[in-house]
């Protein structure tokens, strides 16, 4: 059995909490530090009933310093999954959401930078979301990133992304990690910053630093009733309330899904793995999957009476298509995905049939609009 222990921050919730398990199952001793955030627990922050017992679970935000400081200098590896999740919330939240992401962030490494510690890795949660829009591909002028679509052409329901010189449609690619990111939310900036200094200052201070850049991570234990929580835990909630998934646009804007236990699998193969070290790797499943689809296919899943609304409305600063080209994590790593989309969701629904799950989606769309994001 290893002697290493290992810190998970956020280590209570959806992606931690597996991390957490597949360490345990491995023998290592393991510190969660978590605040149990009430939109993800409930106002009551109680452990979750999923959280891994032979873990020592302490409480405390990653905005508090000295809190953070007792957990750190005694630890081997530290997953650093703890953050405030959520696009478009975050365009309202900015001051919670830089908090909590770049703050916590940058008290983690100002404490191994200027402590005598043990840190031997840190493997940090990015997100997708820093690319902004995807990558394309125009028949006649080549490939392109360009800029969100303006919100006169969304107001005309042209949904489709057009080549600026020639106005032809757009073919959606595999972005990778050697392209640019171009934030388009708060959120999305807090993670590319958060992912920066990790990489500045492992790089400078020789401590091995790995960056996962999660797309649609899903599965069992995501929470049914935080209205910001992803697609499908939103679709999922909406169906076992008696209500159409709320799909904008068209539906046929395409994301990249995998599953949270493949997921896990990864983040600890990273730790032990020296060749991950200092380098950023997409963490998807490499297929494109449109938004309507999933919802057709959970309703199907869960056998549900309920007949698909498409309303064609938009969300200010949306994508059209993003997805991963996993080929550096392949090669470098040897790693692909095993859980396949259509099980992995039918594992989710079938989770989901036991939990409970409030319908928070109208009042979030709501806020939405009174913000002018909707």
């Amino acid at each position: 059995m290893s002697k290493e222990t290992i810190l998970v921050t956020g280590g209570a919730g959806f992606i931690g909490s597996y991390i957490v398990d597949e360490l345990i199952k491995e023998g290592y001793k393991v510190k969660v530090f978590d605040n149990l955030e009430p939109q993800v627990h409930g106002q009551e922050r109680d452990l979750p009933q999923y959280f891994n017992k032979q873990a020592e679970f302490i409480f405390g935000d990653i905005r508090d310093y000295d809190a953070l400081k007792k957990v750190v200098l005694n630890t081997d590896v530290i997953f650093h999954k703890a953050g405030a999740v959520g696009v478009t919330q975050s365009m309202y939240e900015i001051k919670r959401y830089v908090d909590v992401n770049v703050t916590g962030t940058s008290n983690l490494f100002d404490i191994i930078v200027n402590n005598k510690n043990k840190v031997r890795k840190i493997i940090i949660a990015s997100s997708m979301s820093s690319y902004g829009e995807g990558k394309y591909q125009c028949q006649s002028c080549g490939i392109m990133r360009p800029p969100l679509r303006s919100e006169e052409q969304m107001e005309k329901k042209e949904w489709e992304l057009f080549c600026p010189e020639c106005k032809q449609t757009l073919r959606p690619l595999g972005i990778t990690e050697d392209d640019y990111q171009f934030p388009t939310s708060i959120y999305a900036i807090t993670k590319k910053i958060q992912e920066e200094i990790a990489l500045n200052i492992g790089e400078t201070y020789n401590i091995p630093v790995v960056s996962l850049r999660y797309f649609n991570v899903y599965g069992p234990r995501q929470s049914l009733s935080n209205p910001y929580n992803g697609v499908i835990a939103g679709f999922i909630s909406r169906i076992k309330n008696g209500n159409p998934p709320i799909i904008f646009e068209d539906g046929l804007q395409t994301r990249d899904f995998i599953s949270v236990k493949d997921v896990a699998e990864l983040n600890v193969k990273v730790m032990n793995d020296d060749k991950a070290d200092y380098h950023t790797f997409n963490v998807g499943w490499g297929i494109p999957v449109s938004i309507k689809e999933i919802a057709e296919k959970l309703i199907k899943i869960f056998k549900s009476p309920i007949v698909l609304e498409i309303k064609n409305s938009f969300r200010k600063g949306d994508t059209r298509h993003c997805f991963a080209d996993i080929t550096k994590l392949k090669t470098i790593l040897g790693f692909e995905p095993q859980i396949r989309f259509d099980d992995g969701l039918k594992e989710v629904v079938e989770w989901s049939l036991s939990q409970d799950a409030k319908d928070l989606f109208s009042d979030a769309i709501h806020k939405f609009k009174e913000k002018g994001l909707a």
